[in-house]
């Protein structure tokens, strides 16, 4: 992932966002009223509007210092999506006694429907990561830039790799134009901050 910074956007300002995953769908109705539908993404995209979350004036200038470090929709960085931020006993992979590395995923299950989405930017210090259930304390490693789990010794043919962990949306703003507004003396206010996610 090019043009991207490791930074969590502020989590104080981020609390409280609307949004969530987004899908695209062509829709078209025929003659006789029957309609076809083509999905054309095979996977959701986030996308919240933040503005909400500026409460003080202290929050008004750190979203001015991370937008200009950004530089609008140039550089990628962390969000944290309080509605969907956690994994638990999430199936990684099953050891064929070569493997060493495994990706972070999460799986959301419905009706018989998964979709699989990467987990690319775990929380550094949350990740834990099991073998047939059982937690390993050690013999492994994460890159929290990339969602990565590599072991040192690969796990025995058969074993399931489950893991826990916290992550990050990687992300960006939806715009290049800061568009803010001093209310009273105290508070400025941003009509719409959107953010949307980055596919890794």
């Amino acid at each position: 992932m090019t043009g991207f910074h490791e930074m969590q956007f502020p989590p104080d300002i981020s609390y409280g966002a609307s949004g969530g995953p987004g899908y695209s769908t062509t829709v078209v109705t025929t003659v006789s009223g029957h309609e076809r539908r083509n999905a054309n993404w095979a996977e959701a995209r986030g996308r919240w509007n933040v503005a909400h979350g500026l409460k003080k004036r202290e929050q008004v200038a750190e979203l001015i210092a991370f937008f200009r470090a950004r530089k609008g929709r140039a550089y990628g960085f962390r969000f944290k999506d309080w509605t969907d931020y956690q994994a638990f006993a999430q199936l990684i992979g099953i050891g064929d006694g070569t493997t060493k590395t495994f990706q972070l995923v999460k799986r959301y299950a419905s009706g018989g429907e998964i979709e699989t989405r990467v987990a690319a930017k775990p929380v550094a210090g949350t990740v834990r990561v099991y073998r047939d259930g059982v937690e390993a304390a050690s013999g492994w490693t994460v890159n929290t830039a990339t969602g990565l789990v590599t072991f040192t010794s690969a796990p025995a043919s058969g074993v399931q790799v489950t893991a826990d962990f916290e992550f990050d949306v990687p992300a960006r703003f939806d715009s290049d134009q800061m568009d803010i507004t001093i209310e009273t003396y105290q508070l400025g206010s941003w009509g719409q901050i959107i953010i949307v996610e980055i596919r890794p």
